[in-house]
Parts: C-alpha cells; sequence; structure tokens
C-alpha cells in the first residue's frame, strides 16, 4: 500500500522515527539496524515501508535497505512470528547474521534472541531455510562476514559492552566496523578493548 516514504527526517529514536513527507507527519516503527543508518534529524531520508493493518491499529514498518525489508516479510511469514518479534530479531542481530543462522541451522543464535524460543527458532529455520538459500544461490545474498563463530564472538563482546554500561546501539556498531576491519582473528578481549576506545 505505502511502499516508501521520502521525506525529511523530523524525529528520531532507536525505535521509530517521524518522516515529513509534504508537511505530513509519518511515525514509523524501525529496527536498531535502521536506526544505526539513518542520519541526523533535519536531513532528507527514504525508507522502505510496509503498513500492516490489524483490527485495532494501522502500522506502519520502516527499513533502511529493501533486504532487511524482505527479510523481515519473510520472518512474519512464520507461524509465532509477529511484526513486533521480527523487530526485535532485526534489532539484536544484523539482517546477515540471521541468514546465516538460518541457512545454517543455528538454532543458538536465534534462539538466544529475546522472546524466541527453541520451537520458534525451529520453525523459523525449517520454513525460511530452502527460500534463503536460493536467494543467496542467486546473487540475492552477499556472502556474511560473520561466520557462526564470529556472531559468538560478537554477542559475547556487545553483552559485555553493554554491562559496562555502552549504549546498545553505539557497542553494535563499534563492534561491527571493528570485526569488518579486523577479521576472524580478533580475540574477545582485543575485540572490548577497541570498542571501548
Amino acid at each position: 500500500m505505502i511502499a516508501y516514504l521520502d521525506g525529511k527526517l523530523a524525529y528520531k529514536d532507536p525505535t521509530y522515527v517521524i518522516i515529513d513527507v509534504s508537511g505530513v507527519g509519518y511515525q514509523v516503527k524501525i529496527s536498531l539496524q535502521t536506526y544505526a543508518a539513518l542520519h541526523n534529524t533535519g536531513e532528507r531520508c527514504k525508507l522502505h515501508t510496509l503498513l500492516i493493518v490489524r483490527e485495532d491499529s494501522h502500522t506502519l514498518f520502516g527499513f533502511f535497505e529493501g533486504a532487511e525489508k524482505e527479510l523481515f516479510e519473510d520472518l512474519i511469514s512464520v507461524s509465532g512470528i509477529g511484526p513486533s518479534t521480527a523487530m526485535v530479531m532485526l534489532s539484536s542481530l544484523s539482517s546477515g547474521e540471521i541468514k546465516q543462522a538460518i541457512v545454517s541451522d543455528d538454532v543458538r543464535t536465534i534462539q538466544s534472541i529475546k522472546g524466541i524460543g527453541l520451537k520458534t527458532a525451529q520453525r523459523a529455520i525449517i520454513e525460511l531455510k530452502d527460500k534463503l538459500k536460493k536467494e543467496s544461490l542467486l546473487g540475492g545474498v552477499t556472502p556474511n562476514i560473520f561466520a557462526p563463530a564470529n556472531a559468538a564472538l560478537r554477542n559475547e563482546a556487545l553483552t559485555a559492552l553493554v554491562t559496562l554500561g555502552i549504549q546498545r546501539v553505539a557497542a553494535e556498531k563499534s563492534i561491527d566496523t571493528i570485526l569488518k576491519r579486523e577479521g576472524n582473528e580478533i580475540t574477545l578481549e582485543q575485540l572490548i578493548k577497541l570498542a571501548l576506545r
């Protein structure tokens, strides 16, 4: 119904934004991935959107990348994963990490997300594995830099940084930048030290 919004970022919060499109303010729910990718308020932005209509609400969900929107749609197609849970998933792990976990049968990583139990994690893998594998073979998915071992390292570092009082969004951004730069050879201790600088 509303494919995208292109306007001025009027307000930015880790869970939602307000986008001013020709004088109309649209409140859009977002993930931490999208929050991290957006620029400062007052600047122009474009979000891919999905309107979900329920009996008691009309909720607009926004995504900086089209690929994140597609993954969101895949996730909410799984029984037991609603829009709110899918947003928590996209805020806890990157799209690449979620796809990697599903394709490689990594139940533990999916289950590590708040609100996802064993059965839901298994169902997500069963229902989405073949579809995501096909997408990656067609070149729709770039190989993920986070191998399962690296995802575990990232999660441990993130937990440590949040415990130390660093904001989750800032910690995730810092860890991801360091992992891209340093690769798989970095230790947990080095990762935490570099993220604290």
